[in-house]
């Protein structure tokens, strides 16, 4: 089985729940999207909201991947940039897969998605992203072609004593067709 990708669905109430609820397994089966376990859909919520109001102003691109039931199992959020020199590559923020489904391929599956996603976009040569030291991320996105560009140490305080490092990762796309 696979999941079935889409860039920018309809954003229903159901699509709003099923992203809550994919973000609040993922940050507490331990995924580093941005929260440290235990969280709760509430603590989410305004998070999400800040993704959704960027994607009703055009400047976020939602991909979204269900599973054989229809249920949200995986998201990327690709965030085109605003400055003038910078318009070239775009930012993909809170790549998530649901815990169930990880180890089965999906996670290479939604980053093949998001660069066929990110080379739609008229003028977009590169995808950046930034990473968790010490989660094993950084491993996964080069094994998906990702290369390491830039690391600020002890960026991410995940608990009082537990700084990680910041890792930028980027890959070249090639000029958009």
């Amino acid at each position: 089985m696979t999941l079935t990708f889409e860039l920018d669905p309809a954003l229903s109430p159901a699509l709003r729940d099923g992203i809550t609820a994919l973000w609040a397994d993922v940050s507490n089966a331990g995924g580093a999207v941005g929260f440290v376990p235990p969280v709760t859909a509430e603590e989410i919520r305004p998070e999400l909201l800040n993704h959704l109001v960027a994607i009703e102003v055009g400047r976020t691109r939602l991909l979204v991947g269900r599973d054989e039931d229809g249920a949200v199992a995986a998201t990327a959020f690709l965030t085109l940039n605003t400055h003038r020199l910078m318009k070239h590559w775009l930012w993909l923020y809170t790549v998530m897969v649901h815990p169930r489904h990880q180890g089965k391929g999906y996670g290479r599956d939604l980053m093949a998605a998001a660069a066929g996603a990110a080379r739609s976009i008229e003028g977009i040569e590169a995808i950046r992203l930034t990473c968790r030291g010490g989660t094993g991320a950084d491993r996964f996105y080069a094994a998906c072609g990702y290369k390491e560009v830039g690391r600020v140490p002890g960026a991410i305080r995940v608990a009082p004593g537990d700084d990680r490092d910041d890792i930028v990762m980027l890959l070249p796309l090639g000029p958009a067709v």
